[in-house]
């Protein structure tokens, strides 16, 4: 499987935020992009995500479901945390698993056990910490399985040891033949990703 972005363009509020943007990304491969803040980084993987409107170019998964979207093959993770505040911690991910239409059961508590939260699975996610709310939105992740993860900034709000989850979250999604395209002005715990740099070099 590959993730394929030939000759993207977007432009948003009648200003082209990038041009001419290539990428192949496989099956087992993450990929960083780096850049300024407003060179396109989030821009690219809203684009991914189905979020915002490509102007032109062609993105494609080669190997992926031909009657899905690329969009509905993969995970964003951005900026906000996708959350109802009246439902609980186990019932919000049980809501994504619906909304995604998941078919069978999801693993819900495997999931929250990853980011370290089954003990709050019954608390209304009103009453979680911005750092909770980033791990509640990170087990959404492992609950329903996707090929692609897209990840803005996928440590803001984290402790060290949130991190150091997260990190494991994803080298194991990669060693099962996932991909990681990640948005970041850092390190996040990758093993040797690939780069893309947007905007002047």
């Amino acid at each position: 499987m590959q993730l394929i972005g030939d000759n993207l363009r977007c432009v948003r509020g009648g200003r082209e935020v990038f041009a001419d943007l290539n990428f192949r990304v496989a099956s087992g491969e993450a990929m960083v992009v780096t850049g300024r803040n407003g060179a396109g980084k989030s821009s690219l993987l809203r684009v991914i995500a189905g979020l915002v409107h490509l102007t032109g170019g062609q993105l494609s998964l080669d190997g992926g479901i031909p009657e899905a979207s690329v969009a509905e093959q993969a995970h964003y993770l951005g900026h906000q945390d996708a959350l109802k505040p009246s439902l609980s911690v186990a019932e919000n991910l049980q809501f994504w698993a619906e909304f995604l239409r998941i078919e069978g059961s999801i693993e819900i508590i495997p999931a929250l056990q990853a980011v370290d939260l089954q003990p709050l699975a019954d608390l209304p996610a009103a009453y979680l910490s911005a750092g909770q709310r980033r791990r509640l939105s990170i087990a959404r992740l492992v609950a329903i399985k996707r090929p692609i993860w897209l990840l803005d900034e996928p440590t803001s709000a984290l402790d060290v040891a949130s991190q150091g989850r997260l990190a494991k979250l994803m080298r194991a999604h990669i060693a099962g033949g996932g991909m990681i395209i990640a948005a970041t002005h850092g390190p996040i715990g990758l093993d040797n990703p690939r780069e893309l740099q947007m905007g002047p070099q």
